[in-house]
C-alpha cells in the first residue's frame, strides 16, 4: 500500500500532466463534418450575421458552416432543435432577445430553459432601437408624438415585428411610462411591418436600425428617438428616449452565439476566441458598423450574466402589461 502522502503526489502528478493536454484541446479542436448554424427566425438581422460570420469560421476550421432558417413560435422552433442536437461543436445557435429571453415569461410552458439548456459563446452584437413615424403624421419630435397619442390615441396604430417581440415590448415599455395608449398591429416579422409603416397602413414603431435606415434617407420615414443610453454615431441629431424625458429609457435588441448545453468547455472556449477575432476584424467591423450594430464579442460568462438581466428587464414588463402569447 502506498503511503498517503505518495498517492497525493501521484495525484498532483496527474493533474499536472493532464492540464497541458487540456489546453492543447482546446487551441486545435476542429469539427470533423459540416456545422449547422441555426437561424431560428427567417430574415432579419439575425440571418445577415450569421451569413458574415459563417464563411469566416469555415476559413478557420476548414469545414462548411451551413446557416439553416428554422423560424416560429417566436424563435422557440429553432432553438429548440439546437437545444436537441449533439452538443459536440457540430451544431450552433444564433440567439436574440425572443427566443433567449423574453419567451421565458411570455409563454406559460417553455420545451426548453434558455438558461440550463445551452451554453452561451459569445454576445456578439446589440443594437438600440429607432422610434420611427410615418412622416403624413406630422410628428417631429417625442414631445408631440406623446402629447399626440394622449389627446388622439386612435390616430396612432403601431406596428411590431411580432406579438412578444423586442419591437412590441419597447412600445409596451413606453406606453407604461409615458401614460397613454395606442393600438398595436402584429406582424409576421419586421419586412412587413415596415413595408405597412412606409405605406401609412400603421403610423409608427420601433425598428432596429437595419430594418428602417433606408426609408428614412429616402424621406419615406421620420426618426424621432433612440432607444439606447447614448446616440447613434451616424444620427448625432437624433435624440435618444431618455434623453427626450423618459428617464433612464433603455431597450436595445442583441444577437449572440450559443451552442447546446454539454457542449465540452474547449470547445466552447475554441468558439469563442475564433468568433472574437472574427467579429473585431476591420472588414466585419466595418460591415457591423454600417448595419449600426455595437460590436460586443463577450466572454461565455458575460453573455450568461447578460441573459439572465435580460429575462429579468422583459419579464417585468411583460407582466407589467398582462401579455400571454398562449
Amino acid at each position: 500500500m502506498f503511503p498517503r502522502r505518495s498517492l497525493l503526489a501521484a495525484a498532483l502528478l496527474g493533474v499536472a500532466a493532464a492540464s497541458p493536454s487540456w489546453a492543447q484541446n482546446a487551441a486545435d479542436w476542429k469539427p470533423t463534418k459540416p456545422v449547422r448554424i441555426m437561424v431560428p427566425i427567417v430574415g432579419s438581422t439575425n440571418d445577415v450575421l450569421a451569413r458574415l460570420v459563417a464563411p469566416k469560421l469555415q476559413e478557420v476550421f476548414g469545414q462548411p458552416f451551413v446557416v439553416e432558417n428554422k423560424g416560429g413560435a417566436g424563435g422557440n422552433i429553432g432553438a429548440l432543435d439546437i437545444v436537441r442536437s449533439a452538443p459536440d461543436g457540430h451544431n450552433l445557435l444564433v440567439g436574440y432577445n425572443g427566443p433567449l429571453a423574453i419567451n421565458v415569461s411570455l409563454f406559460s410552458k417553455m420545451p426548453y430553459d434558455p438558461v440550463k439548456d445551452l451554453a452561451p459563446i459569445t454576445l456578439a452584437v446589440k443594437a438600440p432601437q429607432y422610434l420611427v413615424v410615418n412622416p403624413a403624421t406630422g410628428i417631429t419630435s417625442v414631445k408631440e408624438f406623446i402629447v399626440t397619442a394622449k389627446t388622439n390615441p386612435e390616430k396612432l396604430n403601431y406596428g411590431s415585428v411580432s406579438v412578444g417581440s423586442a419591437s412590441h415590448l419597447t412600445m409596451e415599455m413606453m406606453k407604461s411610462e409615458a401614460g397613454f395608449n395606442i393600438t398595436h398591429i402584429p406582424y409576421r416579422g419586421a419586412a412587413p411591418a415596415v413595408s405597412d409603416l412606409v405605406a401609412g397602413m400603421v403610423q409608427t414603431g420601433f425598428f432596429v436600425p437595419g430594418n428602417v435606415q433606408g426609408f428614412v434617407k429616402e424621406g419615406k420615414l421620420r426618426l424621432l428617438a433612440s432607444t439606447g443610453l447614448k446616440r447613434f454615431p451616424s444620427t448625432p441629431d437624433v435624440p435618444t428616449l431618455a434623453e427626450s424625458g423618459l428617464k433612464d429609457f433603455e431597450a436595445t435588441s442583441w444577437i449572440g452565439f450559443l451552442a447546446p448545453a454539454g457542449t465540452p468547455p474547449h470547445i466552447i472556449k475554441r468558439y469563442n476566441e475564433e468568433m472574437v477575432k472574427i467579429l473585431k476584424s476591420p472588414d466585419i467591423q466595418a460591415r457591423l458598423h454600417e448595419m449600426e450594430f455595437e460590436v460586443v464579442a463577450s466572454s461565455p460568462r458575460e453573455f450568461s450574466a447578460w441573459i439572465n438581466s435580460e429575462i429579468k428587464r422583459w419579464g417585468k414588463v411583460i407582466q407589467d402589461n398582462n401579455i400571454k402569447l398562449d
